[in-house]
């Protein structure tokens, strides 16, 4: 490496963040992109270790190494060949990845890790800046024309490879705009939509169609599709929101997160909010946390967005409420090094106010005589020993106010509607957590369908939907032309597990 003692000598430094009182007041990014001097002193930490186990901790196989080395070496165009070459999308990863690149960082075991995000966005950034990314048309084209359902990361990363293989490439999105989860899910504080609308813009340069508005399975029929397209690929995501069944669930004040979150976004871009992400009516197309006790029902990212969100709202309260156990705040046995830690994770938005419990049952929802929700009846879940079993029990039963209730306790599938119908209609096969079914090359059972990303390994992260979307259009391209040009694995570690 270019510094072999740098790990010896600089001292782990992440991204800045805008001051508290700052960013509570609006919707701009809250990073601070380092300037490249910071981003070299960060790169030099990286040790030639020989086996950088961070290349399997990325679900991309990012070349990490080489790229620090080469920020490093001040050959910052030579850093974003290598890192495109492995990634779409590195201005969405380096923004809202958690970073299992870092987690399996040879540093990391015994001093912190090398902070790996941060390099990954400064590069790309810079590479922006100084006009090396264009519009990559391709020299030659195919006479072959794939159809994609769904504009989220994988439908995208899906779309960029077909359309570098030469295809002619149209991608259908139900919603608004383009972008899927990037879009209407995750926060403008997290991730500027200018910067999804960048990388959309260069992909319609680039000769990449994009339909929005279009419900696939109602307004046009998937059999239309395959009649008219020599292949199909289905990125819808995993968007049905998980139910909380308590009682009084009816109340008025209780809403999915993603309702709440994708509002939000519209506002942030004055774009009407007559109908949500999905293309459908809203429940309620004022969803404020303004002046109102919240809470945020799930300790995940989708449940910090909302706590961040609810802030920037003003809201009188926030509480995150959470069924599992508080984790240690640090690795536990049960997660050595090289695995992704079950850890006690702080995000941006916890910083700027909360309140989060731990180990929650969540027993009633609490509502007035009008049906609108005044309060949560909650208690405490305890371990006990009975007749030789450990059993849960729940104790210091109380109610905490709330009129506002965000439902971020996960996503269990795809959205089941029209699309769903007809692709079990064509005998196409849902798993057991009503994901769609596919091979190891993502092939359904009908040769022209393909699956990518959630809708068919269920919830997952922004990282794991490029890195299936590059695995479909690999073998996608192959179905077609019978070799290929696009990088790629031949199985999916996702498929090996199941």
């Amino acid at each position: 490496m270019g510094k072999p003692t740098g790990f010896l000598e600089v001292d782990r430094k992440v991204a800045t963040k805008r001051p508290i009182a700052e960013r509570v007041n609006d919707y701009l990014e809250i990073e601070i992109i380092p300037t490249p001097l910071e981003t070299k002193e960060q790169a030099s930490r990286c040790m030639d270790c020989g086996t950088p186990f961070c290349h399997n901790g990325c679900p991309l196989g990012n070349i990490i190494p080489e790229f620090n080395d080469a920020v490093y070496e001040e050959n910052w165009r030579y850093a974003y060949e290598i890192l495109v070459s492995t990634n779409n999308f590195p201005e969405f990863t380096g923004r809202i990845c958690p970073a299992p690149c870092e987690s399996s960082c040879v540093l990391g075991i015994n001093k912190p890790a090398v902070a790996i995000e941060l390099i990954e966005k400064s590069i790309i950034e810079k590479a922006f800046s100084e006009g090396w990314v264009q519009p990559q048309v391709p020299s030659k084209r195919t006479d072959k024309n794939v159809a994609i359902i769904g504009s989220g990361p994988a439908g995208l990363a899906a779309a960029s490879q077909l359309n570098k293989a030469g295809h002619s490439v149209t991608v259908y999105e139900r919603a608004d705009q383009i972008g899927g989860l990037l879009r209407y899910g995750i926060p403008d504080f997290k991730l500027d939509k200018n910067i999804v609308k960048r990388r959309v813009d260069l992909m319609e340069k680039e000769g990449i169609k994009f339909e929005t508005n279009v419900q696939i399975g109602s307004e046009i029929k998937l059999s239309k599709l395959q009649a008219d397209f020599d292949a199909i690929l289905i990125a819808t995501g995993s968007t049905t929101p998980r139910i909380i069944q308590s009682k009084g669930n009816d109340a008025i004040g209780i809403y999915p997160a993603m309702e709440f979150l994708s509002q939000q976004n519209k506002r942030v871009a004055n774009i009407s909010l007559l109908h949500n992400h999905k293309g459908e009516s809203y429940i309620d197309a004022n969803i404020l946390a303004t002046g109102k006790n919240v809470v945020v029902i799930g300790g995940g990212d989708t449940g910090s967005d909302c706590v961040g969100t609810s802030n920037r709202h003003k809201a009188k309260s926030i509480t995150q409420i959470e069924v599992m156990p508080k984790p240690s705040s640090e690795r536990p046995d049960n997660t050595p090094w090289p695995n992704w830690p079950n850890m006690l994770r702080t995000s941006t938005s916890h910083d700027e106010g909360v309140d989060r419990l731990w180990s929650i049952s969540l027993e009633e929802f609490i509502k007035d005589e009008n049906g609108q929700l005044t309060s949560l009846l909650i208690g405490d879940i305890v371990n006990e020993v009975q007749d030789g079993k450990m059993v849960n029990k729940v104790i210091n039963h109380r109610e905490i106010p709330c009129e506002l209730a965000l439902i971020a306790a996960g996503f269990l599938h795809t959205d089941h509607g029209s699309l769903v119908k007809e692709i079990n209609s064509l005998g196409i096969s849902l798993d057991e957590r009503g994901n769609i079914i596919t091979d190891s090359t993502y092939q359904t059972s009908q040769d022209k369908i393909f699956v990518a990303g959630d809708a068919r390994r269920g919830q997952s992260l922004v990282v794991w939907g490029i890195s299936e979307g590059r695995e479909a259009a690999r073998n996608i391209d192959l179905f077609l032309m019978g070799n290929t040009i696009l990088e790629g694995k031949t199985v999916s570690t996702f498929d090996l597990v199941k």
